[in-house]
Order: C-alpha cells, then sequence, then structure tokens
C-alpha cells in the first residue's frame, strides 16, 4: 500500500472513531447544557448498550429489535439515574454530582463484570458483503453505519431544536436556567429528558462500535473518556463544537497510530485535552463564558 493510500486508510479509521467519539460528546453537551454536570457515567451507557444487544440477539430476537429494546432499556436507565442519584443533588457545590456520577460509574461498571464477565462480545454487521475499495483503502460497511447515524442524530438535533416547542424549551434552559423557568419552562423536566436522551445516544454509540472493536464489561471506560476529550476540545455548550471536537481528536489519533506508533493513541488525546485547556479553556466553539444559572 502506497503512502497515499495509507494516509486515506488512515482518515477511514479516524473518522469512524471521531464519529463514536462525537456521538459520546453530544450526549455530554445535552447533559451539561442543560443540568450544569458532567455525566461521567457516560461511557457506561455504551458498556450496556453493546452487551444488552448481545444478550438480547443471543436470547432469539432479530438483530434490528435487539438492538432497538437495548437502546429504549439504556435511555430508561439514563432516566432512573437522573431521578434518584442525580436530581437530589443538583444546587449542591459542583464537586457534589461528579463525585455521584463517578460512584454511578464505577458501580455500574461492577454489574457489567458480575453479569457478562471479562469475556468479549460482538454483534454481526449491520450490512453483508465485503468493504468498499476507494483509493487503495478499505472503508467497512459497518463504518458507514456509524457515520450515517451521527448525520442523522445532527440532522434530528437541528429539526428538534429550530422546530419543535420542546426544543425551544431545551434551548431556553441552555441558554438561562432561571429565565427560562420565569417563562414557564420546567428544567426538571428537561433535566431528565436529557439524561433519558444521552442514554439513547450512549446506547447506540456502544451497539454501532461492538461488530468492530468488540464488547467487554469496560468497553465505555476509554470511549467515554476520549467523548468526554471531544466535548471538551469543542466547547462543552456546543453541538457543532461536540461533533467537531469528536471527529478531530479521531483523526489525530488515527494518524498519530499509524505515522509514529500505536502507543500514542491515547498519548494523542492526553495531549490534544492538555494543549486546548491551555490555549482556549472554553473549547473551540466556546462563548468564552459558562453556562449561566
Amino acid at each position: 500500500m502506497d503512502l497515499g493510500s495509507q494516509l486515506l486508510q488512515y482518515s477511514f479509521a479516524g473518522l469512524t472513531l471521531g464519529s463514536i467519539y462525537a456521538l459520546v460528546a453530544l450526549a455530554f453537551v445535552t447533559t451539561f447544557s442543560i443540568t450544569g454536570i458532567l455525566n461521567l457515567a457516560m461511557g457506561e451507557f455504551l458498556t450496556f448498550g453493546a452487551l444488552l444487544a448481545v444478550s438480547l440477539l443471543g436470547a432469539g430476537l432479530p438483530l434490528p429489535l435487539a438492538c432497538a429494546v437495548a437502546v429504549c432499556l439504556v435511555a430508561l436507565l439514563g432516566g432512573l439515574m437522573e431521578r434518584v442519584a442525580v436530581r437530589p443533588v443538583l444546587g449542591a457545590p459542583p464537586l457534589v454530582p461528579v463525585m455521584v456520577t463517578i460512584g454511578l460509574a464505577v458501580s455500574l461498571r461492577g454489574v457489567a463484570l458480575l453479569a457478562w464477565g471479562t469475556d468479549t462480545y460482538t454483534l454481526p454487521a449491520f450490512s453483508a458483503g465485503e468493504s468498499l475499495r476507494v483509493g487503495g483503502a478499505a472503508l467497512a460497511l459497518q463504518s458507514l453505519w456509524v457515520l450515517g447515524f451521527l448525520v442523522l442524530v445532527l440532522v434530528g438535533l437541528f429539526v428538534f431544536f429550530d422546530y419543535t416547542l420542546t426544543g425551544k424549551a431545551v434551548r431556553a434552559c441552555m441558554i438561562n436556567r432561571t429565565a427560562a423557568e420565569l417563562l414557564g419552562v420546567r428544567p426538571e423536566r428537561m433535566s431528565f429528558c436529557s439524561f433519558v436522551a444521552s442514554g439513547a445516544l450512549g446506547a447506540a454509540a456502544g451497539i454501532l462500535i461492538t461488530p468492530i472493536t468488540l464488547a467487554t464489561y469496560d468497553l465505555g471506560f476509554m470511549l467515554g473518556l476520549k467523548g468526554f476529550i471531544g466535548a471538551v476540545v469543542g466547547g462543552l455548550t456546543s453541538v457543532p463544537g461536540a461533533v467537531a471536537g469528536g471527529l478531530l481528536l479521531g483523526l489525530l489519533e488515527a494518524f498519530g497510530a499509524g505515522l509514529v506508533a500505536s502507543g500514542m493513541k491515547d498519548v494523542v488525546a492526553m495531549l490534544v485535552l492538555l494543549a486546548v485547556l491551555l490555549v482556549r479553556p472554553t473549547g473551540i466553539f466556546g462563548l468564552g463564558r459558562g453556562r449561566e444559572a
């Protein structure tokens, strides 16, 4: 494979990974913009989505139904988490909700370990057939599903925020929570919906990546961390920033691992995070101010 084909191959790998990071980053942005809370249990949504889909498929459900049920179950898990663990600490010092979500992440990872063990699991690719050949590089059909789902989510968010009353209420909470309350919007309802949506997004991301990378009880740890980094890079209150940050991180990781060394993959993520925090703490698309109360 010549250099041009290698660079194209790295681009395909980076876009696939970056799309997953972008989906996770979108989930972070959604919950943080509305509640002001960083849900550090986000990675476990990916884990449970993937492993529940594997179990449901093994129980005899067809693949589309298994994936849909898994997404719905994890969305309910996100809503339950908000009601039981997060809502009671809203308004507490910022460190308290973060510690709560960290405790939830550790607990959920333990539950996944007990339920599924340390084995690796996989799901069949969503489309049968060989990889596409583009310019001497191979593009897996599953990667097209990942990219397509990201585009679908972006279009859905655009329609939701610009053309629905609920979407406008969510945007009001994102801009100024207090003003939204004065206008009759119920932020606690928006908070619940944001956790449900982030659970669904995380589960879908975990399911989409499983045919490519396999699933384990700790699948979501690094993917959740990379999604968080992507959200910080783009700006924690910016939807376009979350997508741009996730894609940028995926591409940098792929090229770093391919051109320098495979061990550079995780190092690149941390270096990017440090560079952004030092140069522009609000992120590339950040507005230069924090979320208003």
